[in-house]
C-alpha cells in the first residue's frame, strides 16, 4: 500500500460513516478482517475500506466518496470469484450482502432480488409455487454475480444462460445515478451488464424470469474411481444423443477425510454422472437406462421438486482455500476422455477434489433476440477442476491442475467468465465485435474507470 493510500485510509472511517450511514470497516479496526473475507481462503484481499450499504442511495454516496478520495469501487457479495480482483489497496470493497430482499410474483413468473440475495433465498420459495429459477450448482452463491457473468445452471441446455432471462437491472452508475436498465431504458447498459459483470456500476437489484417446473428427475450415479475411464467414456457417448431437456456432468470426485463430508463418502473417491431431466419421469428413466446398466455403487436419481437439486453438485458450503482450472471445450473424441482419465484418474496420483465436464450445447449455443453481451457459450463441454490450495497442498494442487488443463488444451474452444478465477484479459471472453461494443459501453458509463471489476473491460 502506498503512502497516499495510507493517508486515504486514515481519513476514510469518519468521512465514510458521515456520508454513507451504513456499515464501514477500515484497516486496523475491529471487524475489518471478518468483513474483507471472501469464499476463497487462499486469497488475502486487503481493501482500503469496506462498506456494506443497505440502499442504492448509500451506494451512490460510496461512489461520490471514492471519486473524491481517489479510490476505486469493487462490488462483491459472496466472493466466489475474488482472485481476479488482485490489488485492492486503492479500492473500496462494496459488499452488497445487506441488500438481500426477495420478492416473487408467481402470476407474472418473475422474481426481484437485491444484490445480496443468494440462490438459497429464492429457489425453495419459488419451488413451493411450482416455479424454478435458472440457478447454478451452488445454493449460497450470489444471484447477481452469477447472472452478470452469464449463469450456466442445471437447466442450461434447455433454457440457456440466466443472463438472458434477466428482465430489469437496478444499477448505480459511476456518476452516482440510480438507473433501472431494461430493454426499453438504458438499453445499451442493460445489454452490457448481462455478461459484462461489474464494469459499468454497482448492481443493487435484479428482476428475472421464473419457469413453470413442478418436478424434475435428478440425481447422481456413483461408481468406484477405478472405473473412471469406463464411466466417462459411457457418459460422453451418451451425451451425443441426449435431448436438450437434460443437463449433465461427468465427474471425478475425491472427498477429503473431513467431518463436514457425510460418513458414507468421507475420504472416498468416485467417478460419477450427475444429471437433471426436465419433463416426464418415465421418459427420463428410459434415457438414463444405459448409464444405470453400468451398475453404479450408488444411485440417487428420483423425482423431486426444483428445490431438491440445490445440493446435487455437493459443492462446499463453507469458505475453503482453493485453486482451479477451466476451459470451454469443443467436440471431444475418445482420446480426450483417455487423456483426462490419465491426468486425473485412479493411476494419476491426482489430489484434486473435483474434475468435471459439463455438457453444454443446446440452448447455450443459440443466441436469442435481445440477448446480453454473453449470448452463448462456445464449445460442447465446460471443463472445471478444483483443488485445495492451503500451504501444505498448494504446490501439489498447482501441478495437478496444470497436468489436467494441459491434457485438454488441444480441445479448447474459449472460456466462461464465471469459471475464470485468475487475472485474464477480459477481451478474450468475447467475440471481437462484442468486446469492442463492451469497451464503448464502459467508455460511456465509466470513462474514469472508477469501477474495479474482477474481469476488467477496456483497461
Amino acid at each position: 500500500m502506498s503512502t497516499n493510500d495510507i493517508l486515504q485510509v486514515r481519513r476514510a472511517p469518519a468521512a465514510l460513516r458521515a456520508e454513507v450511514g451504513g456499515e464501514v470497516h477500515c484497516p486496523g479496526e475491529a471487524g475489518y478482517d471478518a468483513a474483507r473475507a471472501g469464499f476463497n481462503l487462499a486469497i488475502d484481499q486487503r481493501p482500503a475500506a469496506i462498506v456494506v450499504p443497505r440502499h442504492p442511495k448509500e451506494v451512490a454516496a460510496v461512489m461520490r466518496f471514492a471519486r473524491r478520495e481517489g479510490l476505486r469501487v469493487a462490488p462483491q457479495s459472496t466472493g466466489h470469484n475474488m482472485a481476479p480482483l488482485g490489488y485492492l489497496g486503492d479500492s473500496t470493497l462494496l459488499k452488497t450482502n445487506a441488500m438481500d430482499r426477495v420478492a416473487i410474483d408467481a402470476a407474472a413468473r418473475r422474481a426481484r432480488v437485491g444484490a445480496g440475495a443468494r440462490w438459497e433465498d429464492v429457489v425453495p420459495a419459488a419451488s413451493e409455487l411450482g416455479l424454478a429459477a435458472l440457478h447454478g450448482s451452488t445454493p449460497d452463491v450470489s444471484i447477481t454475480g452469477y447472472s452478470l457473468g452469464g449463469g450456466m445452471g442445471w437447466y442450461a441446455r434447455k433454457h440457456g444462460l440466466a443472463a438472458n432471462h434477466v428482465t430489469a437491472i437496478e444499477v448505480v452508475t459511476p456518476d452516482g445515478e440510480v438507473r433501472c436498465a431494461t430493454p426499453e431504458r438504458d438499453a445499451e447498459l442493460f445489454w452490457a451488464l448481462r455478461g459484462g459483470g461489474g464494469n459499468f456500476g454497482v448492481v443493487t437489484a435484479l428482476e428475472f424470469e421464473l419457469f413453470p417446473v413442478e418436478e424434475v428427475y435428478a440425481g447422481a450415479l456413483f461408481f468406484p474411481l477405478e472405473r473412471a475411464g469406463e464411466v466417462l467414456h459411457a457418459w460422453h457417448g451418451w451425451t451425443a444423443t441426449a435431448p436438450e431437456d437434460v443437463t449433465s456432468v461427468g465427474r471425478i470426485l475425491q472427498f477429503p477425510p473431513v467431518p463436514e463430508v457425510p460418513e458414507p463418502m468421507r475420504g472416498k473417491s468416485f467417478a460419477l454422472v450427475e444429471a437433471v431431466f426436465l419433463g416426464d419421469a418415465e421418459e427420463a428413466a428410459r434415457l438414463l437406462a444405459p448409464l444405470r446398466a453400468l451398475g453404479p455403487a450408488m444411485d440417487t436419481f428420483a423425482s423431486q421438486p426444483p428445490a431438491g437439486i440445490a445440493e446435487l453438485h455437493m459443492d462446499p458450503r463453507d469458505p475453503v482455500p482453493y485453486d482451479s482450472a477451466h476451459a470451454m471445450l469443443g467436440e471431444l473424441d475418445g482420446a480426450a476422455i483417455d487423456a483426462l482419465v490419465a491426468a486425473a484418474g485412479p493411476e494419476s496420483g491426482s489430489a484434486l477434489i473435483s474434475v468435471e465436464l459439463r455438457h453444454a450445447g443446446g440452448a447455450l449455443s443459440r443466441a436469442d433476440a435481445g440477448a446480453g453481451a454473453v449470448a452463448t457459450l462456445p464449445g460442447a463441454y465446460a471443463f472445471f477442476a478444483v483443488g485445495i490450495a492451503d500451504p501444505a497442498l498448494a504446490e501439489k494442487t498447482d501441478a495437478d491442475l496444470d497436468r489436467v488443463a494441459s491434457a485438454l488444451r488441444p480441445y479448447e474452444a474459449g472460456r466462461y467468465l464465471n469459471f475464470v478465477e485468475e487475472r485474464a484479459d477480459a477481451a478474450s471472453f468475447f467475440p471481437p465485435l462484442v468486446s469492442m461494443r463492451l469497451e464503448a459501453a464502459r467508455d460511456t458509463y465509466d470513462p474514469d474507470r472508477l469501477m474495479h471489476a474482477n474481469h476488467e473491460i477496456g483497461g
